[in-house]
């Protein structure tokens, strides 16, 4: 049985997956809703990390603060795989 709390990781990375392979701009890989929910869920924990460490945010993140750390740590994670996946002619 899936927790209240895992679903809503995986609803906020599917949320912030989707919307950061909006934000990046070219051709999109075509991935799956999978790796768009993983893509999401790492961009949250990197955005996470990044507005911590900046001291950006607050002390009790609500779902939307989620996603949007989320957002913003997905499309740094697609920016840097486009530029590797560039340079080797994956893309």
């Amino acid at each position: 049985m899936i927790s209240v709390s895992a679903l809503i990781w995986i609803i906020v990375g599917l949320i912030a997956g989707v919307l950061a392979r909006l934000f990046v701009p070219g051709r999109q890989l075509i991935i799956g809703v999978i790796l768009t929910i993983i893509v999401g869920i790492a961009g949250a924990v990197i955005g996470g990390f990044l507005l911590d460490a900046l001291h950006i945010g607050n002390s009790t993140p609500t779902i939307a603060w989620r996603i949007i750390e989320g957002i913003i740590g997905a499309t740094i994670l697609l920016f840097i795989y486009h530029s590797f996946a560039v340079r080797r002619g994956i893309w």
